[in-house]
C-alpha cells in the first residue's frame, strides 16, 4: 500500500503543492507516496494545477490504518478527523508547533520560513534528488502565495532564494509578475457564494481550550468587499453558532495597502482590545501591516486568551 502525503483541511496552494512535491519526492527515494487533499481546492490553487499540467490530488477524508505524511500544519483540529487511527511518518511544516502526537519515531522538517515548499525544496537539496520543471513551477507559486510575492513578514530570504532557483528550474523570467497574477485571480470574488468565500482559506485553531475560527481573503484592492461585507459578517456568526466557536475571525487582507480589515464575533467583546491594542468597532477593526495570520494574528491571539 502506498503511502499519504495530506495538507489541511480547506486547503491553501501551499498545502496542495507541498503535497505533489513531497510525494514525488519520496516515490524517488524509493517509498511509493500519494498526494492527497482534505477538501476542494481554492480558484488560485486550480490556477497553479493548470498553469504547470497537474491533476488534482485525490480527494481523501478517512486515513484510518493508513501511514501519512503532514503538511503545512501539525494542529489536530485542522488534520483529518480519524489521524488517532493512523500511523504519522512525518510531519514537515512551517508554522508553531501544534498538538499531533504519536506513539513511534517520525521524520520533522520545521521550520521558521513563509512557506512549506520552503522546506521541501531544502528536502531535495538534502536528498540531492532533481526537481522536474513542473513540481518547481507549483512549488515556486506556493512560495510566491504563502509570502504575499515577499510582502509577509513570514518571508525570509531563504523564501527569495528558493523562489529564484525554482524559477530558473521552472523557466520563469518573472516569478513576481506571475505571483501578481496568482492575486488576480485570489480577488476575483464576485458572484461566489459567501460561505464559500469564508471558508475559502479557513482553520480552525484549539487556543487553551477555545475553538477559534480565522479565515482570510487576500485581494489586491478591498473595496471589492464593499457590497458584501456584511453578508460576510452575517456569515461569520452563523459559522460561530454552528460550530460552537469561541470566536471567529474573517480577516479582508489589502496585499496593496499591506494592511487587514478584521471581521470579528466573539463571546469575549474585547478580544481585539487585548491581543492587538485596538478596539472592534461594529464588530470590524483595521490593523495596519497585518499580513500574516500565523505570524501576526494567532500567537497575540492566543496568548491574550491564556
Amino acid at each position: 500500500m502506498p503511502h499519504y502525503v495530506v495538507g489541511h483541511k480547506i486547503p491553501d496552494s501551499d498545502s496542495i503543492c507541498s503535497a505533489i512535491a513531497l510525494s514525488y519526492l519520496k516515490t524517488t527515494l524509493g517509498e511509493k507516496t500519494v498526494p492527497a487533499r482534505l477538501g476542494e481546492l481554492s480558484p488560485e490553487t486550480l490556477f497553479i494545477l493548470d498553469r504547470f499540467g497537474f491533476e488534482q490530488p485525490e480527494l481523501k477524508m478517512s486515513y484510518a490504518g493508513e501511514s501519512l505524511y503532514i503538511v503545512d500544519h501539525s494542529e489536530r483540529t485542522q488534520g483529518p478527523d480519524d489521524i488517532d487511527d493512523a500511523t504519522i511518518l512525518g510531519i514537515i511544516d512551517h508554522h508553531k508547533l501544534g498538538d499531533i502526537t504519536t506513539s513511534t519515531p517520525l521524520e520533522i522538517w520545521v521550520r521558521p520560513v513563509g512557506c512549506t515548499n520552503t522546506i521541501i525544496k531544502m528536502m531535495y537539496d538534502f536528498h540531492n534528488v532533481e526537481i522536474p520543471k513542473n513540481i518547481a513551477g507549483a512549488m515556486m507559486c506556493a512560495i510566491l502565495s504563502d509570502t504575499v510575492v515577499f510582502k509577509s513578514p513570514t518571508c525570509t530570504t531563504a523564501d527569495i532564494k528558493c523562489v529564484e532557483a525554482l524559477a530558473e528550474i521552472a523557466g520563469i523570467e518573472d516569478p513576481q509578475a506571475l505571483g501578481m497574477e496568482m492575486f488576480e485571480v485570489k480577488s476575483a470574488v464576485l458572484g461566489t457564494p459567501v460561505r464559500d468565500l469564508v471558508l475559502r482559506d479557513f482553520k480552525d485553531f484549539d487556543m487553551n481550550g477555545n475553538l477559534v475560527g480565522i479565515g482570510q481573503l487576500e485581494v489586491i484592492d478591498l473595496s471589492i468587499f464593499d457590497e458584501m461585507k456584511a453578508d460576510l459578517e452575517a456569515d461569520i456568526a452563523q459559522l460561530k453558532e454552528e460550530g460552537n466557536r469561541h470566536s471567529v475571525i474573517l480577516l479582508l487582507t489589502d496585499i496593496m495597502k499591506e494592511g487587514s480589515e478584521m471581521l470579528v464575533v466573539s463571546d469575549n467583546a474585547d478580544l481585539t482590545e487585548k491581543a492587538y491594542g485596538k478596539t472592534t468597532v461594529d464588530g470590524k477593526v483595521w490593523l495596519d501591516g497585518v499580513l500574516s495570520r500565523k505570524k501576526q494574528v494567532v500567537p497575540p491571539l492566543q496568548e491574550s486568551l491564556s
